[in-house]
């Protein structure tokens, strides 16, 4: 496209290349933010209910996930991975079914990679009789509306949504005009940790210094 001439803006795809715009949102530092929280909790163990390894988005998640562990001198093997095919309410079902049907002890915190799953995932643990926080903390991605309106509300991490729109469309204007000097940028802005009643565990409480809601 760009070679016909037509301008073009990654949106939520960052790009190291310096002749191409992009806007996003980086998603490493979200999956930290949500595994240290429950980590700070006092979570020892996590399960991470993510969608397939084709979609950046969960790779990077996972990414800042165990970045968070390893910071809290814990391996790998501390966070059992479900992956899902879809990132809807019905696979977080799914995934909570295995998580309970696995013969295991169900880990201390769930980290969701998106709030739909999240969701999903608290809808089978209440049925199954299971309290949020006390017995599993949870967490979200993406804080959408439904989030803080949840039987418990549930902690997410929030991307800029609307900054992410204005510069990418900002950007896109300023390729369009013809007059030239326009700079390719290439713009990653940080997420930002909300935190609700669902990671608020028994063993700790809300970490000081996030956003509570």
């Amino acid at each position: 496209m760009r070679e016909r001439g037509v301008p073009v803006v990654l949106l939520d795809h960052p790009t190291p290349r310096a002749n191409q715009c992009s806007v996003a949102v980086d998603d490493v530092a979200g999956g930290e933010l949500a595994a240290r929280e429950l980590l700070d909790a006092g979570a020892r163990t996590l399960a991470l209910v993510t969608g397939l390894a084709v979609l950046r988005q969960c790779v990077d998640r996972r990414k800042g996930a165990l970045r968070a562990l390893r910071a809290a001198g814990l391996g790998r093997d501390a966070m059992r991975e479900v992956a899902v095919g879809a990132m809807n309410a019905r696979s977080g079902q799914e995934a909570a079914r295995r998580l309970l049907e696995a013969g295991a002890p169900l880990p201390d915190a769930i980290f969701c990679a998106n709030d739909l799953l999240a969701l999903g995932v608290l809808r089978v643990l209440l049925q199954a009789g299971i309290k949020v926080p006390d017995d599993v903390a949870l967490i979200g991605y993406d804080d959408i509306e439904f989030s803080a309106a949840a039987a418990v509300p549930l902690s997410s991490v929030r991307q800029p949504t609307y900054q992410l729109g204005r510069i990418a469309t900002e950007l896109l204007l300023e390729e369009c005009d013809e007059t030239g000097g326009h700079a390719h940028q290439q713009v990653m802005f940080q997420p930002e940790l909300v935190v609700r009643e669902s990671s608020r565990s028994a063993l700790g409480g809300p970490a000081l210094g996030r956003q509570a809601l």
